[in-house]
């Protein structure tokens, strides 16, 4: 049963959904479950029991609220009466224990060789990668954990469903597909980074198509390409990887900087 909740806190974790993982912490006199009982619970699902009834659906309605107003962990007493509809006369205390992991998202637009490349490298840093191509055969059998193989024929689609903040990297078979991906992404105007696989002439090129559809140099400044951190010009999968994971390790401290400075200076 201790492998049950710890398990899925760790596929959650993975997985970048956040959790709250609820313990009975004590109980006094007659009670549904036994110390130390566990369940988890996220913001759709729950995982466990800690003995159903109103306890436990108040119990989950507790963690789910806590979830949405982000707060921190907490201990309640609940008197298991007439007034909880249970009959079992005794006390119990639950330990709420939100769990929110700290993630960013990837998503990954090419499974070719350097997209392969690419998956290796991420999925050893504390992120969720959403993995795009259009041809099922192009994956390998087995991905990392915390990786998500999406099949798609609408990537631009999936660009408008990707969360804020999100980190692109864009590397498809195709170059159309490419210029359609990152002219979205820019237009989008709302990702931590923009990242296209390619050379300065490809850029330049790029640029021209992005300048006859409207792009203005705001948003062409947010393109990264070529991507790679600086001083790192080996075009081997591997290399180009683990330059731009570098890149992107690199940028996410910059701004965790920022945000920083900003908050202290508005306290």
């Amino acid at each position: 049963m201790t492998s049950h909740w710890l398990n899925a806190l760790t596929d959650l974790e993975a997985r970048g959904i956040p959790a709250v993982l609820i313990t009975v912490a004590a109980t006094e006199g007659s009670a549904p479950r036994e110390a130390g009982t566990k369940m988890v619970v996220t913001p759709d699902k729950a995982i466990g029991t800690i003995g159903g009834g109103t306890l436990e659906f108040r119990a989950i309605e507790i963690a789910r609220q806590m979830l949405g107003n982000k707060q921190g962990s907490s201990l309640r007493k609940f008197p298991l009466g007439p007034s909880m509809g249970q009959c079992c006369g005794g006390t119990v205390t639950l330990l709420f224990e939100p769990q929110r992991p700290d993630l960013f998202t990837i998503a990954l637009f090419g499974a070719g060789h350097v997209g392969k490349a690419m998956v290796q490298v991420l999925s050893a840093l504390p992120c969720r990668i959403r993995w795009f191509d259009p041809r099922p055969d192009a994956f390998p059998d087995h991905v990392p954990p915390g990786v998500e193989i999406e099949i798609t024929n609408a990537p631009e689609r999936d660009v408008a469903n990707l969360p804020d903040n999100a980190w692109l990297l864009i590397m498809s078979h195709s170059h159309a597909l490419d210029l359609g991906i990152t002219a979205k992404a820019l237009l989008e105007n709302r990702f931590s980074f923009v990242g296209l696989i390619g050379s300065e002439t490809k850029r330049s090129r790029f640029v021209k198509r992005f300048r006859e559809l409207g792009l203005g140099d705001e948003q062409l400044a947010r393109l990264y390409c070529p991507i790679g951190i600086d001083g790192i010009s080996g075009k081997h999968p591997g290399e180009i990887a683990i330059a731009t994971a570098a890149q992107i390790l690199k940028l996410r401290e910059a701004q965790k900087q920022h945000l920083s400075v900003v908050d202290e200076s508005a306290a």
